[in-house]
Formats: C-alpha cells, sequence, structure tokens
C-alpha cells in the first residue's frame, strides 16, 4: 500500500507521503504576510521554444516587464528540454543553448526587479536517449504499444507514474532549486496523458487494488472507479515528495501542480495556486474564467489564486503562435480579475512575431498597479453560493434523462450572472456550519448525489435561518450514486419522489396562475403577471407534496404537435405543481422538480430565467449586497479589502458573449447601489478603470452611484473610514 512505501524502479517512494505532508504544514509556522505568494499581483509567464536561445532579447522582455509594472515571473526552466546548462544526464539541454544561460539572465534581471520567480517544467515526453536508456520510463498503450507523442512523433511520452517522474524529475526539480533558489516549481503537465499500461502502473496498481488495469473508461466501471482513485493517490504522493524536496532547499518555495484533479485536495494543501484557464473557445461564454476561479476559491480560499490568460487563440488546431484582437482579451482577463484572479498573461515562444497584443496588456496591468489597493481582496461580499459537486459528476449520469449535468450549473450560473447576483462557488465537500456561515441562500442545480452527512449539513444550514433552491434529483441519489427511495432533503423540500421521472416533455408548457383568494401574484412570477403559459422544462420528475403549498405554477401535460390541426391542449391545467415554496423556520426552500436550470442552460428562454431568478431573489429574502439598474447583462462581484470595498462591473452585452471573439464593446450606463458594512463609513467612491473620483448618496446604509460608461469592466471602489 502507498501509506508503507511502493518498490519503482529499484527504489522506495510510497514513505514520501508522509514526508510531504509534514512539509505543506510548515505554512502555518510562517507569519501571515512575510511569505513571497503574498506579495506579486500581477504576472508574465514567458513559455520558452527550443530555438529560443540567442534568437530572442532578454533585455526587451525585462523592459516590457518594468513597462507593465509586473512582480511576478514564471519561465520555463526544464523537462523536456533544459533552458540552463543542466548536468543530469539525459536532461535535454536547448540544442541552441551553447554555453549560454537564458534563463539565468532572465532570473538575475527579475530579481533585481524584486519580482517573484517561478520556474516551470513539463515531464510531459521525453526524447530517443531517454527511450534508449530507460525503455520504462515510456508510456504504454492498451494494446502494448510504447506511445508516440501525438503531436510531435520524434518524441515519446513518459508516464507521469513511475519513476520518470519520481526520480528523473525529481533530481531536475533539485538542480533547479539550487541553481535558481526560484519561489516555487511549477509543473505543465505533469499529471499524465490518459491512462497508461507500462510495466510500472500494472504492478502497483495490481498492489493497491488486487486488480488489472481496466481496459476501459467507462466513469461508471468499478474497476476504473478503483484506478481513478489510485491514480489520485499516486498524484498525491508525487506533489508531496516533490513539494518536500524543494523546501529542503528552500523552506519558504513551493511545488504547484497544474489541473490536480481534487479540487479539495488541491484547495487544502495549497499556499498558492495557477489557475491555467488560457482562453475560451467554441460555445463558452466569458464567465467561464470567472466560474473556474470561483470553483477553486471554494476550496482554496482567499489564499493568492493567479489566472493564467492567453493572448493566443486557444482553439481545437492550436496556433500557438497566434495573437487574439484586444477586446476578447480584455473580457477574459476582466472576468478573471473580477472574480478574485491575479492576472498572469502568457507568451508562447520568446521570439515576437505578432506585437499587437503587447499594448492590450501593459494597458490592462497599468490599471491594476494604479488600483492595487482594490485588487487586493481580503473576503468576497456574496452572500449566496452555488454549490457544485465533483461526486456527482463522478458517479451520476447513467440515465437518458442524466446526461448533459454539468448543463444544470451552467443554466444557474447564467441565471445568476443576468439577475447581476454576486454568488461564490460551494464545494459540496465542504457545508458545514463554518464554511457556509457567509451565506443565506445555496443553490443545488441538480446536486444529485449526497450523502446523509451532506444531507443534514444542509438541513442545519436550513434550520438555523439559511435557504434553498434546488432542482430536479438533488438529493435522490447516495453520494457513490445509489439511488435512494426518496430524496435526501424530502423533509426540507416538503415532497416525496414519487417512483419516476418524466420526459423528454414534448410540447408541454407551465401554467402561471394568480391566488384565487387574494388574485395576487407570488414573488416567483414577477414580471410575468398576466402570462397565461409559458413552455415548460425537458425533464421532470415526479413527486408528491407532503404538506399545503401555494400553486403559483402547475402543469399543462403534453399534447400533439402534428398535424398543425391536431395541436391543442387535451388537459388545460391540473393540480400538479410545478414550483414548491415554503418557509422552514428562517429560511425559504424553493423545490423546482423540472430540470429548469439546464432548460435554460439549452434553449435560454427569457421565462425560465425569470423564474429562475424569481424563485432566487425570494428565497434570499433579504436586500442585496448590490443592486445594479440599466442596460446590458453585467456580472456583479463584491469584495472587501483592508480599508475599502470594490464592486466589479464586468459587461458582457455583447453578440459574442456566447461565441467568441468580441470584436468591440458595446458601452453601458448604470446606477449602482451598494449596501455599506455596518460601523463603516465611505468617505470618497472611486470609478478606477475610468480614474476618477465621482459623486456619491448615502442613505439608509447604502451608497448610491452613477457609472456613466462601463466599457468592458468598472470597479466602484469605496474607501470606508
Amino acid at each position: 500500500m502507498f501509506g508503507g512505501g511502493i518498490v519503482l524502479g529499484g527504489s522506495v517512494v510510497g514513505a514520501s507521503e508522509a514526508r510531504g505532508a509534514a512539509a505543506l504544514g510548515k505554512a502555518e509556522e510562517w507569519p501571515a504576510g512575510e511569505l513571497w505568494f503574498g506579495k506579486s499581483v500581477r504576472w508574465a509567464q514567458l513559455a520558452f521554444v527550443e530555438s529560443d536561445p540567442g534568437k530572442f532579447d532578454p533585455d526587451f522582455w525585462l523592459s516590457y516587464f518594468k513597462r507593465i509594472h509586473a512582480d511576478g515571473a514564471l519561465l520555463s526552466a526544464g523537462g523536456v528540454v533544459a533552458f540552463y546548462p543542466t548536468d543530469i544526464p539525459l536532461h535535454h539541454r536547448s540544442d541552441v543553448l551553447g554555453n549560454s544561460n537564458p534563463l539565468g539572465y532572465l532570473v538575475e534581471g527579475c530579481r533585481k526587479m524584486n519580482m517573484s520567480i517561478c520556474l516551470r517544467t513539463d515531464p510531459h515526453a521525453a526524447r530517443q536517449n531517454v527511450y534508449d536508456a530507460h525503455p520504462d520510463w515510456i508510456a504504454v498503450t492498451a494494446d502494448g504499444q510504447k506511445r508516440r507523442h501525438w503531436a510531435n512523433p520524434d518524441l515519446w511520452v513518459t508516464c507521469a507514474l513511475g519513476p520518470y517522474n519520481f526520480e528523473f524529475m525529481t533530481k531536475v526539480n533539485q538542480e533547479i532549486m539550487e541553481r535558481f533558489k526560484p519561489d516555487g516549481i511549477f509543473s505543465n503537465r505533469w499529471n499524465g496523458s490518459g491512462m497508461c499500461y507500462c510495466q510500472h502502473c500494472v504492478e502497483n496498481f495490481r498492489k493497491y487494488s488486487g486488480m488489472e488495469l481496466p481496459r476501459t473508461d467507462n466513469r461508471f466501471d468499478p474497476v476504473f472507479q478503483k484506478y481513478v482513485e489510485w491514480r489520485n493517490v499516486r498524484l498525491k504522493e508525487l506533489w508531496f515528495l516533490w513539494d518536500a524536496e524543494i523546501r529542503k532547499v528552500r523552506a519558504d518555495s513551493r511545488f504547484i501542480p497544474n489541473g490536480f484533479p481534487d479540487k479539495l485536495l488541491t484547495g487544502k494543501n495549497s499556499d498558492f495556486f495557477f489557475a491555467d484557464q488560457q482562453a475560451r473557445s467554441g460555445y463558452i461564454p466569458p464567465w467561464a474564467n470567472a466560474r473556474g476561479a470561483k470553483e477553486t476559491r471554494a476550496t482554496l480560499g482567499m489564499k493568492p489564486q493567479i489566472g493564467i490568460f492567453s493572448v493566443g487563440i486557444e482553439e481545437e488546431f492550436r496556433w500557438k503562435d497566434s495573437v487574439q484582437g484586444p477586446a476578447e482579451i480584455r473580457i477574459w482577463v476582466a472576468e478573471g480579475v473580477a472574480n478574485g484572479l491575479l492576472p498572469c498573461f502568457v507568451k508562447f515562444g520568446a521570439v515576437l512575431y505578432d506585437k499587437r497584443w503587447l499594448d492590450t496588456v501593459s494597458d490592462m496591468y497599468q490599471v491594476y498597479h494604479r488600483g492595487e489597493k482594490y485588487l487586493r481582496n481580503t473576503a468576497c461580499l456574496a452572500r449566496v453560493g452555488l454549490v457544485y459537486s465533483e461526486q456527482t459528476d463522478r458517479n451520476y449520469g447513467s440515465k437518458p434523462w442524466q446526461q448533459k449535468g454539468r448543463d444544470h450549473s451552467n443554466g444557474m450560473y447564467h441565471a445568476l450572472v443576468e439577475n447581476r447576483t454576486p454568488f461564490e462557488m460551494v464545494n459540496d465537500k465542504l457545508l458545514d456550519a463554518d464554511s457556509l456561515k457567509a451565506y443565506k441562500l445555496l443553490v443545488l442545480p441538480n446536486i444529485a448525489a449526497l450523502s446523509d452527512d451532506q444531507c443534514e449539513q444542509l438541513r442545519k444550514f436550513v434550520q438555523n435561518g439559511g435557504s434553498l433552491v434546488a432542482t430536479f434529483e438533488t438529493s435522490l441519489y447516495k453520494e457513490d450514486g445509489s439511488p435512494r427511495s426518496d430524496f435526501g432533503l424530502s423533509d426540507i423540500f416538503g415532497v416525496s419522489f414519487a417512483g419516476k421521472v418524466e420526459g423528454p416533455m414534448r410540447n408541454s408548457y407551465l401554467k402561471l396562475k394568480a391566488d384565487p383568494a387574494s388574485k395576487t401574484y407570488h414573488p416567483v412570477l414577477k414580471g410575468m403577471e398576466g402570462v397565461y403559459r409559458i413552455i415548460n422544462t425537458i425533464y421532470q420528475v415526479d413527486v408528491t407534496p407532503k404538506g399545503d403549498f401555494p400553486s403559483p405554477v402547475t402543469l399543462v401535460p403534453t399534447y400533439p404537435d402534428l398535424p398543425m390541426e391536431d395541436v391543442y391542449p387535451r388537459v388545460e391545467d391540473t393540480a400538479t405543481r410545478e414550483v414548491y415554496c415554503r418557509t422552514v423556520g428562517k429560511g425559504r426552500v424553493v423545490y423546482i422538480p423540472g430540470d429548469l436550470d439546464r432548460s435554460f442552460w439549452q434553449i435560454l428562454n427569457i421565462d425560465h430565467g425569470k423564474l429562475l431568478r424569481n424563485s432566487i431573489d425570494w428565497a434570499l429574502n433579504e436586500e442585496p449586497v448590490v443592486s445594479v439598474e440599466g442596460p446590458g447583462v453585467l456580472d456583479v462581484t463584491a469584495w472587501k479589502q483592508k480599508s475599502s470595498m470594490a464592486v466589479h462591473l464586468v459587461n458582457l452585452t455583447n453578440p459574442m458573449m456566447m461565441k467568441g471573439p468580441y470584436r468591440e464593446f458595446i458601452p453601458v450606463e448604470a446606477t449602482v447601489s451598494i449596501k455599506v458594512p455596518d460601523g463603516l463609513k465611505v468617505s470618497a467612491v472611486h470609478l478606477v478603470m475610468a480614474d476618477r473620483s465621482i459623486s456619491f448618496e448615502v442613505k439608509q446604509g447604502r451608497v448610491k452611484v452613477t457609472v456613466p460608461k462601463i466599457i468592458d469592466h468598472e470597479i466602484v471602489a469605496l474607501d470606508l473610514a
């Protein structure tokens, strides 16, 4: 077993986990604020290519770093190519390196500017001489073939879980630390390139599980699930080994893994994190950058999270020497910064073929430097938490109505953005009272797989005055994906599972009704008063109510959609409710049995969006931290700093919002009302991006300002006395 050590290539490496865990605990011994990872807020990355030495101008880059006020540098060092004169056998020096040391020159120059320095490695590929000396270091396909690199057939793909990483790359890391003393080592593609069937993986998986490696990637296959478990344990061991060895050279240095598959473990054991979400591709909204930041922060907390963004196009065919237009770069970075990321541009190759991006990045960084005090966030002021569940993603989704599971969360995320609601993401493994104390409302977009303990935590959240909005099959399955006979939160929802899921609901509708006694409409129908009916969701869970509920939304069952002469409802209305609203103690609960969130994302029907937003507002049942009036789509976030607070307004109003790239910006104006924390007074209000102070009105504990022009991003900053 891993705890006692596993022999790999003749050496015992399993005991490193205990050493690494002890080393990771050392962070608590250092006084807050004295370590390097709290210092730098504007980063620059140069990802060298083998032909760079002797061709690129390092003084240009040092001058550019100074011009943009970059205070952190991420530079390629070694792994597949060494950009310094390495002494390690088989560690390939750049063919054009000669006797030069471009990495050392840049490190020295950055250090003179008091920049934090992280050095990058990439261990996922190796050359023929490595194959010849250690063929067991190379990844093997399911049919027993050594694996050539998919993009460069001159290279071989290495096994991430064997001695190449545990032994060879450990030596590389040690040499880099001894030569350059960086603040950290960041490793790209360190966690493998798919399943490997080499002799080490076969032997070690068998020792761990008693099984043979799976021949399927079906995530519901029990052997594959065991493989994923083993792989994560093995990667954790590798991470802790590298981190411990790095700290032997410099105690405050860190190993920073790129893309560890377990967000909870990543957040728990990281002091500093690079979020590698470089750009959008395909049909992805700009807020995808924000979502990634929020999901990581849910486990990382307020520890520094650096957002790597590419100046080039990130599409399937990987034009790495390309340049995006300025509007697309700006909107992606704006979403990251507004949601707590510290920006880090990445340039692939240090030789410039296209300089158009330089001024775009410079302009952004100049503003971020000027407004730095308002970007050093100490707390998020959001009162709404959107729950995400890695265990639901892993263990749920085998039925037809469970496909495209992430669309539930996407739909709810977009509804919150359109509602201009500041919100955070909440990891479902962190539902204890302390983790949830900042939130009044939790939103559960089909969080289907929940343990009994998690259900109890949510139950206590509601009993203590919190509110819930939940959809579809939330809590209908245990944490391992096995079904329950009833919802785990049946008592909170006030309904029981009636035994089936219906759908797809072709040509079905939701009837919207006023209360027959008062003739008034429930708040979940705000803005839809007098609307007779709207389209239904695509799937819905059959439920039986356990008490009395209002009936603002009821079912109109499916009826024929052809021939046209037969398109009329056979049943005009039913008693089947489609939104269940109730008060539980001091909290409010909305349960929606349909896949309203997923349907909204797939169809983007305006009525679905209104119903979701109204349900959120009714359940929240308190004055919002920020309210924004005016046209357009604005992503709104609110942050506290040491002696200020800042509200970010990211202008997503654009025909290219769902399919980039942006060509230009469409400015909007807004009136913003901000709740001032109790006991504090506002002494001044600034528009950070516009670089000017503005007048403001204070009334009943809220500051009201008018922002005349939001181009892509504005920060309303309040100085607090």
